[in-house]
């Protein structure tokens, strides 16, 4: 890949183990990135100070914007992920969900989603993103599905098998998260390189004529109501036949 571009991508591991389950895993997960032609950058979260959200938002949207208005670490995180072609994040399970740490920076990420209130589009919005969580329970499914949900509410791109979990406390002794978190790595790399190469920005369309799209399915609930007053005719018929045979 002489020449071509690398992307960039930045790997937020959220647990305060640097030789736990999540880091192990981590290691293998950059590889993929290396692998594919990109460049990986590891970041800590619990080297720094990301302080709660203060929900500025719920007073208005004119207050939540990017930089955000709190003195912490998170404008400098920030502005690396904005730089950034597309990120991994990586927390272990505590209770369901990601660890606190990640869930503060993931509130505070509203201040880059939120732009889009500012004359802008989310500052988030055609980067890709993978996932890799580690717990001993059920939990950990329940957080890959939540983190993945939120990111794809601000505008991230989620490319295939972008996720690798374990329940093993020795996750080296996991085949499938092994292979899994080094394709969360190499497919995240393929899936930036194509978005780059399709050359056209990928986004959400505000400009909807929401009132002719109404209209539309209007238009198609006046042609299905002949079924639908069949269906009711059915069951109302049914349910009577069935309450006189009970009593």
């Amino acid at each position: 890949m002489a020449g071509a571009y690398k992307p960039r991508v930045l790997v937020y591991v959220a647990s305060p183990r640097k030789y736990g389950s999540v880091a192990q895993l981590i290691q293998i997960a950059v590889r993929g990135v290396q692998d594919a032609g990109g460049l990986a950058e590891v970041v800590y979260l619990y080297e720094y100070n990301i302080k709660p959200c203060i929900g500025c938002v719920s007073d208005s949207v004119k207050y939540c914007k990017y930089p955000c208005i709190i003195e912490d670490d998170f404008n400098k995180l920030a502005q690396r992920l904005i730089e950034s072609d597309g990120f991994i994040l990586a927390t272990p399970a505590y209770w369901y969900a990601p660890s606190g740490v990640l869930k503060n920076f993931i509130d505070r990420l509203t201040s880059l989603e939120n732009m889009i209130f500012h004359g802008a589009r989310s500052l988030l919005e055609g980067k890709a993103a993978g996932f890799i969580v580690a717990g001993a329970d059920s939990g950990v499914f329940m957080t890959v599905a939540y983190l993945m949900a939120v990111m794809n509410s601000m505008g991230v791109i989620i490319p295939p098998w972008s996720m690798a979990y374990t329940h093993s406390n020795s996750p080296l002794e996991d085949e499938g998260a092994i292979r899994d978190a080094y394709n969360v790595g190499y497919l995240l790399v393929e899936t930036i390189r194509a978005i780059r190469e399709y050359g056209v920005h990928i986004g959400y369309n505000p400009n909807v004529d929401t009132r002719d799209l109404a209209r539309l399915v209007k238009e198609y609930l006046s042609s299905v109501d002949e079924e639908r007053k069949g269906r009711i005719k059915y069951l109302d018929e049914n349910t009577s036949s069935r309450n006189k045979v009970s009593s």
